[in-house]
């Protein structure tokens, strides 16, 4: 599984490189033939004083595509409750394919 880690508008610090890519390996317990796993992590409204941080999670596995979308007040937060979505997706979508 190839994991590929963007950060959009600011530099990611090495303990959150490492907790992204901890959590993304779990991926591979519920799918077997994930290809490649793409995580942007973007600052928003840069302009004003409040930012959002997004976390965007991209699955490619032979046939299909999974992607989320998440956004909060921190990364691993963000990051957390998009990868609960992907996997929940990538659970139907194993689910479809078994009956």
């Amino acid at each position: 599984m190839n994991v590929n880690i963007q950060t959009v508008h600011f530099d990611a610090d090495e303990k959150l490189v490492e907790y992204v890519t901890r959590k993304i390996q779990k991926l591979s317990t519920f799918h077997d033939s994930i290809l490649k796993v793409d995580v942007f992590l973007k600052l928003d409204n840069v302009v004003h004083n409040i930012k959002d941080k997004i976390a965007e999670i991209r699955v490619h596995v032979p046939k299909h595509e999974f992607f989320v979308k998440a956004s909060s007040k921190s990364f691993e937060e963000s990051f957390d409750h998009a990868l609960e979505s992907i996997i929940n997706q990538v659970k139907k979508r194993k689910e479809k394919l078994a009956v």
